[in-house]
C-alpha cells in the first residue's frame, strides 16, 4: 500500500540529524539507559507525531522525555506526563485506552493528533533557541498536512509560543500584543481556528497541584465545546 503524505513526513523526521547536541544526547541516553529499563532497546531517534491525521485537535508538547518517548518511540509515552495526558484524552473520548506504554500497546487516538515543538529529547529538558528554530520546519510541515484542525492545544508556555508562531508563519494575524500564556487562555484566529493554552502535565506541575486532574479535564471539555461549535 502506498504511503500517505503524513507517513512520508514521519519517515523523514525519524532520520533527522540537524541538531548535533540533541543527536549526541538522545543516542547517549539510548546507550546508557536507566537501570530500570536496562533490558529494553531504546528508540533513540527523533519522534514523529502520533494520532489521527484527520483529527480536528492538534496537541503540541515541548519535547520527548529522555526515558519516556526517547525510549518507547512514541510521543508522551512511558512517562508521568504521558500518563496524565492519555488518561485525560481517554476520559474526553479522544483515546481508546487510558495509558500509553509502548508503540505496540494498541492505543488508538480519535479526532486528535499529538506532536511536539522539538522532536529529540534535550539535555535537562531544555532545547536551545536554535534547536526550536531548526525543528520548527517539521511542525510546520506536519500542520500543513492536518487539514481538519480546528483547535490547537499547547501544553506549556514554550509550546504556546511555538503554536502561535506556527499560525503567524502561515500568514494568520495574531493579536498584538501577543496573548500571555496561562492555563485556559484562548486565542480565536480570523480563520476560526482556536489556540488553547494548558499547563504542561509535568511532574513539577502535577505534584505541586499547579495542574490538577479536574483542571485538565475541564480544559478538554472546553475543547469538545469548541469542536461542537465549529460544526454549527
Amino acid at each position: 500500500m502506498p504511503k500517505t503524505e503524513i507517513e512520508k513526513l514521519e519517515a523523514r523526521v525519524v532520520v533527522c540529524r540537524r541538531c548535533p547536541r540533541l543527536v549526541r544526547w538522545r543516542e547517549r541516553v539510548a546507550r546508557e539507559k536507566r537501570a530500570s529499563f536496562r533490558d529494553e532497546t531504546y528508540w533513540g531517534r527523533p519522534l514523529p507525531g502520533f494520532g489521527d491525521p484527520r483529527g480536528r485537535v492538534l496537541v503540541v508538547g515541548l519535547a520527548p522525555a529522555a526515558h519516556g518517548g526517547n525510549r518507547a518511540g512514541r510521543i508522551f509515552t512511558g512517562d508521568r506526563s504521558g500518563d496524565w495526558l492519555y488518561r485525560a484524552l481517554y476520559r474526553a473520548g479522544f483515546a481508546s485506552q487510558p495509558e500509553s506504554v509502548s508503540r505496540n500497546d494498541g492505543l488508538r487516538i480519535r479526532d486528535c493528533f499529538i506532536t511536539a515543538a522539538v522532536r529529540c529529547a534535550p539535555p535537562a529538558n531544555k532545547p536551545t533557541p536554535q534547536e526550536f528554530a531548526t525543528c520548527f520546519s517539521w511542525l510546520a510541515a506536519e500542520f500543513a498536512l492536518l487539514a481538519r484542525v480546528r483547535v490547537v492545544v499547547a501544553l506549556g508556555s514554550l509550546a504556546w509560543r511555538q503554536a502561535l508562531a506556527l499560525q503567524a508563519a502561515r500568514g494568520v494575524a495574531i493579536p498584538s500584543p501577543r496573548p500571555r500564556f496561562g492555563h485556559g487562555v484562548e486565542v480565536v484566529l480570523r480563520d476560526g481556528l482556536t489556540v488553547l493554552a494548558s499547563y504542561h502535565p509535568s511532574q513539577r506541575n502535577t505534584f505541586t497541584g499547579t495542574l490538577t486532574e479536574p483542571m485538565f479535564d475541564a480544559l478538554w471539555e472546553r475543547v469538545r465545546t469548541l469542536l461542537a461549535s465549529s460544526d454549527v
